[in-house]
Order: C-alpha cells, then structure tokens, then sequence
C-alpha cells in the first residue's frame, strides 16, 4: 500500500498546527513565563530552531496559540467549538505575557492601543463566525462569545476578582459552557 504524497505546503502547515497544538498544552499548564521554545519544540518533535522560523518569538508563539480562530467545520459541531473556544479560555487564564497585559490595559486610554485589540478581536470574530453550524446572526453570536471570554479574561488578569482567581480554569469552562454552547447553536 502506498502511502500519499503531500506537497511541502501541506507538511508545512501540518507541522505548523503541531506545533501550536503542543504550545497550547504547555501555555496551559505551565503559563507564559515557564514554558520555553526547546520545550514546544521537544513536545513537537522539531528542532527549536524550526519554531522560530515559523513564529519568530516565544510572544508570538503565544500571541497564535491563543487566538480563537477556529477553522470553519466541515460538518457544523457545535460541542466541538464550544470545546475549542474554552481550551482557548484554560490558555489565557493560565497566564498573559506582560505585552499583552499591556496592551490590555492601555485599549481603553490609547486609540493605537484600542485599534490594535479591535483588530485581534475581529479576526477572532471572523474565525467563530466562520465555525458556527448555521447559526443565526453568526456574527453577533461570536462577537457575544469573544466579549464573553474577554471579560472573563479582564476579570482574572488584570483586575483579580477573586471569585475568578480562586476557581479553577476547568470550573469557569464547566459554568460557562451551557451559555457558550447556547451561542454557537443555531436555534432549535
């Protein structure tokens, strides 16, 4: 039996995807500031050399690993986003590199600052939308679910509330997904 042959693009962002799957799980349990590039790398099974190449620093590394943007289904699974979407959460309360803290804390003062995390937040919308299983108002319905998870995100960070310091990032996901999951359904 003859195994298929895939183009170097296709080993490319393969190997892209398994590196950032593998910087998600380490983003998650260990935070930013502990979790290194030879780490990612090891767990990836490439060289560290490689994952430079491809996301340049350890920020951006985490900067893509966190970003929610969820390829469109091929058959609409609303479980499976929803699933995505509070993996995505577990990252960025497991810790925020100061960069992003910063930029956090300055889009309400700072128009260059604000237009930047619009930016972010939109593509974010985008790719949700784009995941939605034939929702009605796809856009609303994600624009709902990223405000959602950014205020979580804000109330842990960078103001400490500690009903939200003191949970666990599994009993926020578990409270949070029948109202997430509510959003990425299309009404029945």
């Amino acid at each position: 039996m003859t195994t298929p042959h895939h183009s170097r693009a296709e080993r490319r962002r393969a190997t892209e995807a398994r590196i950032l799957a593998h910087a998600r799980e380490l983003f998650a349990e260990k935070g930013f500031d502990r979790t290194t590039i030879r780490a990612v790398a090891a767990a990836a099974s490439v060289d560290p050399a490689l994952v430079m190449r491809y996301f340049g620093s350890k920020r951006e590394l985490f900067t893509q690993a966190v970003q929610a943007l969820p390829a469109p289904p091929t058959t609409p699974d609303a479980d499976a986003l929803v699933d995505q979407l509070l993996a995505t959460l577990g990252l960025k309360l497991g810790g925020l590199p100061e960069g992003t803290l910063a930029m956090m804390r300055s889009m309400l003062t700072d128009p260059a600052a604000a237009e930047h995390v619009r930016s972010a937040l939109g593509r974010q919308i985008n790719g949700i939308g784009a995941a939605m299983p034939a929702a009605e108002d796809p856009e609303l319905r994600a624009a709902l679910v990223v405000t959602t998870l950014l205020g979580v995100t804000i109330g842990h960070q960078l103001l400490g509330l500690a009903p939200l310091r003191a949970a666990t990032a599994d009993q926020i996901a578990a409270l949070l997904r029948p109202a997430i999951k509510a959003l990425a359904e299309p009404p029945g």
